[in-house]
């Protein structure tokens, strides 16, 4: 049955595959006809959604309705769920009904387990910023998506300098396509660097500074990210995963020396490769500051969903664990090395 429910807080990632949905199942020439986006200002907008779905389309083509940032998984009255409960296996094939909310389903909602039951569920979340395999493997599709060749290093940069920003992505990508019309080879790190933006203040920045034991350069970071309005939960939670890989890191490669697979299948790090860099960023820590740092931010965490003042608890925890790395900070260093992978 043609009805879908998309979630999440990627809004690019879901409008464009909502476009694709318009694009295979709309004809152009009945698209202002048969297209309706119902915003959630309008009164009663799920049960107009639902009588426009019921609405036959004009000319031989399909009707797609767009119930937009509807609250349905969060919150249902009994006449909603029973209009839902009505109209939703009713819904002719003719009609394409979607439902999109930045907020999780409530599993424990009757609405949410009828959309489960009548439609597609889709989430259209961030990926997280700590899972760069991840943001990699979406630099690759994307660029495979739009023609841009790029060597593995270049993927790599350019994931580094986007993180998990679909729009930005997509917005180099879009530079890259320009600069590497009359190109043939693929585009390397040499090529792309002086062209692209970089997300220069991001929460895996602070965990780094935090580790180097950077107190003003930490706070910098934060301060910047709290500028952009990111969520201080959301900072600690990336922290959190951060921090997690290092310890397990640390614990596994005490376990399999110089076993890079069997280190990355125990810290679950998905690619081998991250874990030659992951080795040295631990190398000088001692493994009870990565267990005391999770201590720290478990307490952190707690602090904030209490009510603690965001920004002056986040200042706080940030200078006691960088107070926590300096010991490892003013250790020797191990030697230097340089990865020549290919590019």
């Amino acid at each position: 049955m043609p009805i879908y429910f998309y979630w999440g807080s990627d809004r690019l990632a879901m409008e464009q595959a909502i476009q694709k949905l318009r694009d295979r199942f709309l004809d152009p020439n009945w698209a202002s006809f048969n297209y309706e986006q119902i915003s959630p200002e309008r009164e009663e907008a799920v049960l107009e959604g639902l009588n426009q779905a019921l609405t036959p389309p004009f000319g031989a083509s399909h009707r797609l309705v767009w119930v937009v940032d509807t609250d349905i998984c969060q919150q249902c009255s009994a006449e909603l769920l029973a209009e839902l409960e009505r109209t939703l296996p009713a819904i002719p094939e003719s009609t394409i009904l979607i439902f999109s909310s930045e907020k999780k389903p409530d599993a424990r909602l009757k609405s949410t387990k009828l959309l489960k039951k009548y439609a597609q569920v889709e989430e259209f979340s961030p990926i997280p910023p700590w899972k760069t395999d991840q943001l990699v493997k979406r630099v690759r599709e994307v660029a495979v998506q739009m023609e841009v060749k790029l060597t593995e290093n270049a993927e790599n940069l350019l994931a580094e300098a986007v993180g998990n920003d679909t729009r930005s992505l997509y917005r180099e990508l879009e530079k890259l396509q320009l600069y590497g019309m009359d190109i043939t080879r693929p585009l390397e790190p040499k090529d792309i660097f002086p062209l692209i933006r970089f997300n220069t203040q991001n929460s895996l920045q602070l965990a780094a500074a935090i580790r180097q034991g950077n107190t003003s350069q930490a706070l910098a970071l934060l301060n910047a990210l709290v500028e952009r309005n990111e969520p201080a939960l959301k900072i600690v939670a990336t922290l959190v995963g951060q921090f997690r890989t290092w310890l397990w890191v640390k614990m596994a490669a005490a376990q399999h020396r110089g076993d890079l697979n069997a280190i990355a299948k125990a810290a679950e790090v998905r690619n081998p490769k991250r874990i030659y860099f992951l080795q040295k960023e631990v190398h000088s820590i001692h493994l009870s500051q990565f267990q005391e740092t999770l201590f720290l931010l478990l307490d952190l965490e707690y602090s904030l969903k209490s009510g603690s003042p965001e920004l002056p608890t986040l200042q706080s925890y940030i200078i006691s664990l960088c107070e926590l790395y300096r010991t490892a900070a003013s250790s020797p260093k191990p030697s230097q090395f340089f990865y020549q992978g290919g590019k």
